[in-house]
């Protein structure tokens, strides 16, 4: 079922003009924030999810855009939702269209006026220039979180539990990997996709086989994973979003995903009224400020000095240029 909400600043938003002060006029100017939609497949609580709409809410806070949404939209409906917040005078339209990529564009090129951004596995088409695409390119952090989860397992035995094998989790998945390879080449993996996004009590269930088969540390891309770490008394490493102060005894680190670099370019393109198709993926690495590595928070003084010295000489490493986190985006496997 589609639930559409509309917050309570939208309508405020949309009707009070934000003030911006035009260099040498003298004078303010009113603004109108640009009128956004979102379209999720999941409930914004979901983690990936759910770093979209803290920006989009950030944004209209700020006064930039006035923003509305509809989640648990199905893929069989999506194109339906995305015609509806274009006909209602929508100028920008965020979302993710993985299982609806076609129906998608073919909406989107019947509205050349709507600035499109989608979360996609494809990439742009100079043919649909108000179609941008983005990913959460967060395998810097994955690779910097991989090397504390190497540090911290004791069986050399580490699980993986994910949604889909699609290259926006399979990238992860293998920087998770290398990092922890880096800091213990013997380490063993055991990967596992469950088939959804968001079905937290098969996550569990993954989770639990996995730990029965000797992992004592799990990478939490899904939700319901740390839930069973925290149950049998092992770690987890958590995806996209800090959830240690659910879990202080079971999460040690997070790679962290921030949104707000890949909208906030996009609405400075419709501002500017030169928004054209674009990949909006590389506002997610760890030199532009969109990803990051929660801070250890519970666990700062468990994590072993030699493991957090080589994070420190690798971040700094990625955000100068000088260590590029590798993009694998195949299928990974048990190892």
């Amino acid at each position: 079922m589609t639930k559409t909400t509309n917050l309570s600043r939208r309508h405020f938003m949309a009707t009070t003009a934000a003030t911006s002060l035009i260099l040498g006029a003298g004078r303010a100017l009113a603004a109108e924030p640009i009128k956004t939609a979102g379209i999720y497949t999941v409930p914004v609580e979901q983690q990936w999810v759910s770093r979209i709409h803290k920006a989009a809410l950030a944004a209209q806070d700020r006064g930039d855009i006035a923003y509305s949404f509809s989640e648990n939209v199905s893929n069989t409906d999506y194109a339906r939702v995305m015609r509806e917040y274009a006909e209602a005078g929508n100028t920008l339209i965020i979302g993710e269209v993985f299982g609806a990529e076609q129906e998608a564009r073919e909406v989107a090129a019947e509205y050349p006026n709507v600035a499109f951004l989608m979360g996609s596995s494809f990439k742009e088409d100079a043919a649909l220039p108000n179609f941008s695409v983005f990913d959460n390119y967060i395998q810097d952090a994955s690779y910097l979180s991989g090397i504390i989860a190497g540090a911290m397992t004791e069986s050399g035995n580490i699980g993986m539990v994910g949604g889909f094998p699609i290259p926006e989790v399979n990238r992860l998945m293998h920087a998770f990997m290398a990092g922890a390879h880096e800091i213990n080449p013997d380490i063993k993996f055991q990967v596992s996709f469950i088939g959804s996004w968001f079905d937290p009590p098969k996550a569990k269930e993954t989770a639990f086989a996995m730990i029965e088969n000797g992992v004592d540390v799990l990478y939490a891309e899904r939700f319901g994973v740390s839930d069973a770490a925290q149950e049998k008394g092992i770690l987890a490493i958590g995806n996209v979003i800090d959830t240690q102060a659910d879990y202080p005894d079971t999460v040690v680190a997070s790679a962290i995903w921030h949104f707000e670099p890949t909208l906030d370019k996009a609405i400075a393109e419709v501002q500017a009224g030169s928004f054209t198709a674009a990949d909006y993926g590389v506002y997610s690495f760890m030199n532009q400020g969109g990803t990051s590595l929660a801070p250890l928070g519970t666990f700062d003084g468990k994590v072993p000095a030699a493991a957090l010295a080589l994070v420190a000489q690798r971040e700094a490493e990625i955000k100068s240029g000088a260590f590029s986190v590798t993009i694998d985006d195949s299928e990974p496997s048990s190892s």
